[in-house]
């Protein structure tokens, strides 16, 4: 088993920036890719961005794309999120999710989620 826990969300204004953090425990040898997504109020779950154990490999929405930055810090078993310029589009719940895999922007892949951190952008 796998824990997840994210911090670091909150209320900022358009244009600012955010690090969210999320603190792998457990059997974090099972976290081969470490993943980002996000639930905006009355929408789907949708994939953010996703890095794999040795940080060689980045994948991002392209939502994103060139705003967010994803990196992890094994020794520490953490990863960050983070996230420059923000929109108010980018409002949303923030999970952190664990794979075991070769994966990408696949929900169903990950096997391990956290519980959410609520990220707040205003306009």
């Amino acid at each position: 088993q796998v824990q997840l826990v994210e911090s670091g969300g909150g209320l900022v204004q358009a244009g600012g920036s955010l690090r969210l953090s999320c603190a792998a425990s457990g059997r974090t040898d099972s976290t081969f890719v470490m993943g980002w997504f996000r639930q905006a109020p009355g929408k789907e779950r949708v994939f953010v961005a996703r890095i794999t154990r040795n940080g060689g490999s980045t994948y991002y929405a392209d939502s994103v794309k060139g705003r967010f930055t994803i990196s992890r810090d094994n020794a520490k078993n953490t990863v960050y999120l983070q996230m420059n310029s923000l929109k108010p589009e980018d409002t949303a719940v923030y999970y952190c999710a664990a794979s075991s895999r070769v994966t990408f922007d696949i929900q169903r892949n990950y096997d391990y989620w956290g519980q959410g951190t609520q990220v707040t952008v205003s306009s």
